[in-house]
């Protein structure tokens, strides 16, 4: 795995002590959502209850095959924008949401991360696919909540304004005031990236496997890290300085 320590000491310190305000995807960064409630299987599940409405046409196999439960929404969304079908499919999904966080693992280092950011001064705001509601109830379990509220910034009713597209991250710059270069992006996906990019925002990403890794890189990113740990021990020596 490729970390900052072994190739970016300078352009990761450089990112976290150019960050004013953090802005985090929230399934990766902040938590595995899915770790004991597949996202696969939640798929899946969005994909039978369709062709259960007898609805099976409306998906290309390789829709039908995905096991991302976001990629059936869109797919939907792009045939049925604004219909009632997709406002079902989408509620189905928030409730599968919220039965995962229940059984979400954090991130390691990411709840001391998020208290230290927060100390020092930095402003923080949640920027996801996921549904706010969520998020706000697992931020509220790890007593995480005060750290980012009211600035969790969520999937809405608009589709399309899902990440890759960067309406959730000019959301935040906008609630939070802060100009694009002074704001960083943590995510763990080419579409968090490709937010980031188009909003003009610095991006560092987190993959936790060689896949992600690979995976983030191939799209563009170039400062990438494991592992939390070293972003935190950076973001504490810079509340110290």
């Amino acid at each position: 795995m490729t970390t900052e320590t072994e190739t970016e000491p300078n352009d990761l310190r450089n990112l976290i002590e150019g960050a004013r305000v953090v802005l985090w995807d929230f399934d990766g960064p902040v938590c595995r959502l899915f770790a004991g409630h597949s996202a696969e299987r939640v798929a899946r599940d969005l994909v039978e209850w369709l062709e259960g409405q007898g609805l099976h046409g409306l998906l290309a196999e390789s829709e039908r095959e995905s096991l991302d439960p976001h990629a059936v929404l869109r797919a939907v969304d792009r045939r049925h924008p604004g219909s009632d079908l997709v406002a079902e499919l989408e509620q189905r999904l928030t409730q599968e949401e919220l039965k995962a966080a229940a059984s979400a693992r954090p991130t390691p280092y990411a709840d001391p991360l998020v208290r230290t950011w927060t100390a020092v001064g930095a402003r923080l705001a949640i920027t996801t696919n996921n549904s706010p509601q969520v998020v706000k109830e697992y931020l509220a379990s790890r007593r995480l909540l005060e750290c980012f509220a009211p600035h969790v910034y969520g999937r809405t009713q608009e589709l399309r304004h899902l990440k890759p597209h960067p309406h959730c991250v000019h959301r935040a710059l906008n609630a939070t005031g802060a100009a694009p270069s002074t704001a960083l992006m943590i995510g763990d996906t080419p579409s968090d990236y490709q937010a980031a990019r188009a909003a003009g925002v610095p991006f560092l990403g987190y993959a936790r496997n060689e896949r992600k890794n690979k995976v983030l890189r191939d799209a563009g990113a170039e400062t990438i890290v494991d592992s939390l740990e070293p972003v935190l021990k950076l973001v504490r020596e810079s509340g110290q300085a």
